[in-house]
């Protein structure tokens, strides 16, 4: 039997890339603006990246920074809220050491005794020193709604107006934080005497 029988038509052989005759031939665009697009789109999603990482990460800054402060904020306040439990002990000592000035002398028993408050009130002042406790300054100074409690007004010519003239209890700081205000008579204007009334 023939083997022409089996073999396949002959094919008219084209290369792949060859336009048939009569067909339009598409324009491939220009790769180096089809890369320049590309490029610039690529630019674009980059930048928003950029600044969508750069708002994050300040908003994680803010957020540490917030949360730092608050940490510092409370533990100051439990401080505050210890500290101020000694303060009425350095009052009584203070009471007991000036009680002591104003009875001057006495037996050798009260003057142990003296020494053992004075030790006391010593090395209770240093302990709250150290942590940032320090007493605060009044008497002489204009009075300061902010850190003295007026207790009363005192009429005299012998102060400014509105100067402290006597404190009754001491006032603290903590630091840069008011730990309780000092208790304070304030001076005031002596009022006026009448000159008289017009005789009738």
């Amino acid at each position: 039997m023939s083997n022409s029988m089996s073999d396949p038509p002959d094919a008219v052989a084209t290369p792949e890339n060859e336009t048939p005759a009569g067909a339009v031939q598409e324009i491939s665009p220009d790769p180096l603006a089809q890369l320049r697009s590309e490029l610039e789109t690529a630019r674009a999603d980059l930048e928003q990246c950029r600044d969508r990482f750069l708002r994050k990460a300040a908003e994680m800054e803010n957020f540490r920074k917030r949360s730092e402060r608050e940490r510092l904020e409370g533990a100051m306040l439990v401080k505050s809220s210890v500290l101020v439990e000694f303060l009425p002990v350095m009052d009584a000592c203070e009471r007991a050491l000036e009680s002591f000035r104003e009875n001057n002398g006495g037996d050798d028993r009260m003057q142990k005794y003296r020494e053992g408050v004075e030790l006391l009130y010593k090395q209770l002042g240093n302990t709250l020193n150290r942590l940032g406790v320090t007493p605060l300054e009044a008497k002489g100074c204009p009075f300061d709604p902010h850190l003295h409690e007026a207790l009363t007004h005192l009429e005299t010519a012998s102060y400014e107006e509105n100067t402290v003239v006597e404190e009754l209890r001491r006032g603290y700081m903590l630091k840069e934080r008011l730990l309780r205000p000092a208790q304070v008579v304030v001076a005031s204007r002596p009022k006026a005497k009448d000159e008289g009334t017009a005789s009738s």
